[in-house]
């Protein structure tokens, strides 16, 4: 669990990503869940979006993911939300989370 300091520096480290996934109008899938699993081990600090046309809002759509993966939902703004998952070893965001 992220106390608001370290949740408020992986906000700051999140500003400057794009969205990496989308989330459309299809279920929240297998291929989806994993691709996130993927991009979470690789970057540890993801951003994504949801679409207009959605079944899940940006909320319901973080929650869902987070809970897949195993990550802590850092931000939800709008239609975009930010997951990040810490790796083992060689973090870069081991300053931050002190």
């Amino acid at each position: 669990m992220l106390t608001s300091k370290q949740r408020a520096a992986l906000r700051a480290a999140a500003n400057t990503l794009d969205p990496v996934f989308q989330v459309g109008k299809g279920e929240i899938d297998e291929t989806l869940i994993r691709s996130t699993a993927d991009c979470l081990a690789a970057r540890e600090l993801i951003k994504m979006k949801v679409l207009d046309n959605s079944l899940y809002s940006a909320k319901e759509a973080a929650g869902i993911l987070a809970e897949a993966t195993g990550a802590d939902v850092v931000q939800v703004i709008g239609s975009k939300f930010v997951l990040f998952l810490q790796k083992d070893k060689d973090s870069k965001f081991t300053e931050i989370l002190k």
